[in-house]
């Protein structure tokens, strides 16, 4: 897609601006700033891209409230052009799962996050998704732990059809507003 853009004659420019036109409910940037004021540890596990997400949350004033972001790594190429790169090298190894696509299983990053804890630390997830590939680290979560799926998506249909391979305790949400609200529940000291 992006070799179509740039052969269309479309910049990085002009990509960055209308990535910049795409709106983020206030609902969920008060979401963000709230879990992060009230001491959460806030990850992007995206499959999307790192050009689209950082310059979407630079333009909300959100980038510094992440600690980390995993996704498709991105860079802009000699001739101009955006290069989007699988945040899992299949032409090395494959990941191996078979619930996620090949550049990505999210079931992966989060084993990684979870591991990178103490077992003392005894850190609680809050995982938000809607589409097919959340279903995987879903999975992974234990029972201590929220899973926030978007109603009608992939995610909240698959988590239904198996309800006997999750432990995590599954909320739905429709909206940035019931986001926020089931944040503020789950965070509640």
């Amino acid at each position: 897609m992006m070799l179509e853009l740039h052969q269309q004659g479309k910049t990085v420019g002009d990509i960055e601006q209308s990535l910049k036109t795409i709106p983020v409910c206030l609902e969920m940037i008060r979401a963000i700033k709230s879990a992060h004021s009230l001491g959460c540890d806030l990850r992007i596990v995206s499959d999307a891209n790192s050009f689209y997400i950082k310059t979407i949350l630079e333009n909300y004033d959100l980038l510094q409230y992440f600690s980390e972001i995993h996704t498709n790594p991105a860079s802009v190429d000699n001739d101009g052009r955006l290069r989007i790169f699988p945040y899992h090298s299949y032409t090395v190894a494959a990941h191996g799962c078979e619930l996620c696509p090949a550049n990505m299983c999210k079931g992966a990053i989060v084993d990684d996050i979870q591991r990178s804890f103490l077992p003392e630390s005894k850190k609680r997830f809050i995982y938000l998704g809607d589409g097919r590939g959340d279903f995987c680290p879903s999975l992974k979560l234990g029972s201590e732990d929220h899973v926030l799926a978007r109603q009608e998506y992939p995610l909240w249909k698959l988590l239904g059809q198996n309800p006997d391979l999750v432990k995590a305790q599954v909320h739905s949400w429709s909206n940035a507003k019931d986001v926020e609200d089931c944040l503020s529940k789950l965070l509640m000291p």
